[in-house]
């Protein structure tokens, strides 16, 4: 029996996680896969535990054990050097799984191989480091060549080994080993890896052995406990490995969780036609439709399948080459998705018609399949509505709001591939990561072209628009990644072939250069020369579905941004439940405006500046009308007039005579964004407030009498740092709202300076709302401009480990965030019914809505597409307070 976890580890905070480090006394960091499936997934990663759980099970799992993330941890920490004791543990382990399996490793005549893995609590596909075969060398290549009568399958195994660890230990350039194969293949006229004969692969490791060298300056280890030892060291230095921090920053995962190891023993899908090996999905990652769903490849190894080195065929096709072991896959496969009660990604191997499974994990898939497997598991009672909304992510629903090509639009579509990942884009065609990220930096959309992508080619699926590929399955890397992102892809596109050096294609006859624009489109895998017109996509049912148990679960209302009634009609149609924030600045900016806003500053006195604001009045009250129509018995909390009046004016050497360059030095600042802007304006000018509160009265009154439905009206004074400019600006708002017809309606503010959060008692005194600025209020916390910082080093300061996260898409919980709870406190302490949201682009971010439900705010506001998103993150944040767990796909 194993040890509780109680009594072999403790919890050390850390500013960023909870890490786990095993106590000194009765230390451990290694479990059987036979004994660990109580561990946890912090300890053993996701696939030591899904390896443990299903040997629990009865699954058909290879023998192995895992080296805790306990293990890395403490390597890290220690300098890179292997915690005291390690090396034992894994010695002793090794002996008992030699004893399963009834060899021995190192043995020359009967070798015990295995592979070593990596597997960090977090899913990070195809991030780090994999070896397989481990264990052979000179002499045991040639014992298991003859104990199998297998020379193909021996040499085959020993270059794969020599190559991986050439990689992954050594640092060696896989490419060399490529083109090695390469030569060797075009010289022997062999299309395929398979085509090679025995005494073909005998060569090519002959010289990849020599490439090792050359590299290395040491020859090829032939000690199968150094190759073993060297190998776990090269896992754990893999967490920090270049492509992994990359994909780390971009899925917010924590630095210093590391990855566990996983030693398992070798099955071969590489020994002969009963042989072969596979990648599947308990429902389609793309749809989510029911049935099965993945690849299989016959005489190949896993690697073959996900690094898209030959193209798979339909996992159907197992069923008449290895019937029997199609027939138990398709049962384990059955009891996975019922155990886990969740869409598995299994990998198997058939060796010799017998079957394996070497993981299984939560499958990524696209947010089309994630809600309709989610519906479908809650109407087949595998799961409940609760789980169902809880292992939505929300941030992967913008997949379905991203545009499609207009179906009316007239395309020249010139090749097909597989449509590995749904949505459209278009873009410039670019043959390289840096280019990508380099171009997309400047402000083009760009589509990667590659013959298949890699794991160091991260950063440039990230930059880019969309991906397309001329190789790799439906489970290549390209494929696997663009889902997990939510960008196009188009995957195995045939008719497409790639010169990178050159950086040219040919598409279907078409040359192509960089530079040159191309359509993907995802959906149906279709590349389309030159751009097209896209549409906003189509929210299907499963989509409302979801939405609408989310909304029965939720406190937390939406809202949403909106200064057009255009904006405002699609946030209704996306669910809000009001307007949060209409910014007025926006309707002064129109051409048919400008000229006359341009009148009101220039003026001479204040009779001068009210006949220009006449003038102004009303296109402002029209503008309100359009928004009340559009959310028609719904609030809209309209901000007045906020930026400095600069800002409608050119710059100095485009003034047109004497008088403008006059008033333009007159209105100067030395940091405006702190100067005469917000409710200053308003009292320097109380005119301007003026013409805008009229202009939202008449505009209540006449929707009222056009509908009969009284909109609910809240007008919001910007930038208010202490009670008395509230109090004298609602004593204008009230005077002027009384000229007119009497009618209902809210006066507050936007807290957006720290001293108003610490004083929010004393404003809340005037205040009917409060609405959190959280733009403005993190730039005047963090003393940060969020145009120079995003623009120079905040970039840095995130990669350097300064910042977890940026406090301009998330909330600083413990700066801006103990602000905001100190102003509902003392604003409460005053009013305890003061209504409270928050305004600021937070309001769109998981995160940050949960962090509003936490401190009891009313509402989130945020950019209508993004309202869907806030709706379920609202959603996640009270069933997380009833003790219901999100839970990310891809574990």
């Amino acid at each position: 029996m194993a040890p509780s976890v109680a009594s072999e580890q403790r919890l050390v905070k850390t500013a960023k996680i909870d890490v786990i480090i095993p106590l000194r006394m009765g230390e451990r960091y290694v479990y059987d896969f036979s004994e660990g499936s109580d561990l946890g997934r912090d300890l053993l990663g996701g696939k030591g535990i899904g390896l443990a759980e299903m040997t629990a099970i009865g699954i058909p799992v290879p023998a192995g054990f895992t080296v805790t993330t306990a293990a890395c941890a403490a390597y890290m920490k220690e300098g890179r050097r292997l915690p005291d004791g390690l090396e034992d543990e894994v010695a002793e382990h090794m002996s008992r799984l030699a004893e399963t399996a009834g060899k021995r490793f190192g043995d020359s005549k009967d070798p015990l191989l295995v592979s070593v893995r990596s597997g960090a609590a977090v899913s990070m596909p195809g991030m780090m480091d994999t070896i397989l075969n481990l264990g052979l060398n000179d002499d045991s290549v040639l014992g298991l060549a003859e104990r199998t009568g297998n020379a193909r399958f021996a040499n085959d195994s020993y270059r794969r080994l020599i190559q991986m660890y050439g990689e992954v230990v050594d640092g060696v350039d896989g490419h060399l080993f490529e083109e090695a194969l390469s030569k060797l293949k075009d010289s022997r006229g062999a299309a395929l890896d398979v085509d090679l004969s025995p005494e073909d692969l005998a060569e090519l490791v002959q010289t990849f052995k020599k490439i090792y060298e050359t590299e290395t300056g040491r020859p090829f280890p032939q000690d199968a406990r150094e190759q073993l030892s060297r190998a776990v060291r090269a896992v754990f230095e893999s967490w920090d490995n270049p492509r992994a921090q990359v994909y780390r920053r971009a899925h917010h995962i924590p630095d210093d969780l590391g990855t566990a190891v996983n030693v398992v023993q070798m099955v071969f899908g590489n020994k002969g036609a009963q042989s072969g090996t596979g990648v599947a999905f308990t429902r389609d990652p793309s749809t989510g439709e029911q049935g099965l769903y993945g690849e299989f490849l016959a005489d190949a190894q896993g690697e073959d399948v996900v690094a898209g080195i030959r193209t798979p065929e339909p996992i159907t096709a197992m069923q008449t080459a290895l019937p029997e072991a199609y027939d138990q896959f398709m049962e384990n496969m059955r009891r996975l998705e019922e155990h886990y009660r969740d869409m598995q990604d299994i990998e198997f191997t058939v060796e010799d018609g017998r079957l394996y499974l070497l993981q299984t994990r939560s499958a990524k898939r696209t947010a089309a399949a994630a809600l309709k497997s989610a519906v479908d598991m809650v109407a087949e009672d595998l799961i409940s509505r609760e789980d169902a909304v809880a292992r939505i992510d929300p941030g992967q629903l913008d997949q379905l709001l991203h545009p499609m090509i207009d179906p009316s639009s007239a395309i020249e579509v010139v090749a097909q591939g597989l449509n590995a990942s749904p949505g459209a884009a278009s873009g410039k065609i670019v043959f390289d990561a840096d280019t990508a990220v380099e171009k997309a930096s400047g402000g083009d959309d760009v589509i990667l072209v590659r013959w298949e992508t890699t794991p160091d080619d991260i950063h440039g699926m990230i930059a880019a628009k969309g991906i397309l590929t001329a190789h790799g399955g439906m489970t290549s890397h390209a494929a696997v990644v663009a889902r997990g992102m939510g960008k196009p892809c188009v995957a195995g596109c045939e008719a497409l072939s790639v010169d990178h050096a050159a950086k040219k294609a040919s598409l279907n006859g078409h040359d192509l250069g960089e530079g040159d624009v191309i359509t993907i489109d995802g959906g149906t895998g279709r590349v389309i020369l030159g751009p097209v017109d896209l549409v906003p996509p189509q929210i299907n049912e499963d989509f409302e579905t979801i939405l609408g148990w989310a909304d029965d679960m939720r406190r937390l209302k939406v809202r949403a941004n909106a200064d057009t009634p255009e904006d405002a009609a699609k946030a209704r149609e996306f669910g809000a439940q009001g307007i949060g924030l209409c910014r007025t600045e926006h309707m002064f900016m129109a051409e048919d405006r400008l000229p006359v806003v341009r009148e009101m500053i220039m003026a001479s006195g204040e009779e001068e500046r009210r006949r220009a604001l006449d003038k102004l009045l009303p296109h402002q009250q029209a503008d309100f009308e359009g928004i009340f129509e559009a959310m028609a018995g719904l609030p809209v909390t309209i901000r007045l007039l906020d930026p400095p009046l600069h800002e409608f004016l050119p710059p100095l050497d485009e003034a047109t005579d004497d008088k403008m360059r006059e008033r333009i030095r007159a209105l100067q600042e030395s940091n405006p964004m702190l100067g005469t802007r917000g409710c200053r304006l308003g009292l320097m000018w109380p005119e301007i407030y003026e013409m805008q509160v009229r202009a939202i009265v008449r505009a209540a009154i006449a929707v009222e009498e056009r509908t009969g439905n009284a909109p609910l009206v809240e007008i919001m004074h910007p930038l208010v740092g202490f009670g008395e400019e509230l109090k004298r600006l609602r004593a204008i708002t009230v005077a002027t709202a009384a000229e007119e017809r009497e009618i209902e309606y809210q006066i507050g503010t936007m807290i957006e300076l720290p001293r108003a959060c610490v004083r929010a008692d004393e404003i809340a005194e005037h205040a009917d709302f409060f609405s959190f600025g959280t733009n403005d209020l993190t730039q005047t916390t963090l003393g940060l401009s969020r145009d120079d910082a995003e623009g120079k080093f905040l970039t840095r300061y995130l990669e350097d480990g300064v910042l977890e996260r940026n406090p301009f898409e998330t909330i600083d919980q413990g700066g801006v965030g103990d602000l905001m709870r100190i102003a509902v406190e003392r604003g409460r302490s005053v009013k305890h019914d003061l209504k409270m949201g928050i305004c600021g682009e937070h309001g769109g971010e998981p995160q940050s809505v949960a962090f509003c439900h936490e401190l009891g705010l009313e509402y989130v506001s945020c950019s209508p597409y993004r309202v869907p998103l806030a709706r379920l993150a609202a959603a996640q944040a009270a069933l997380k307070e009833s003790g219901i767990e999100a839970v990310a796909a891809g574990g």
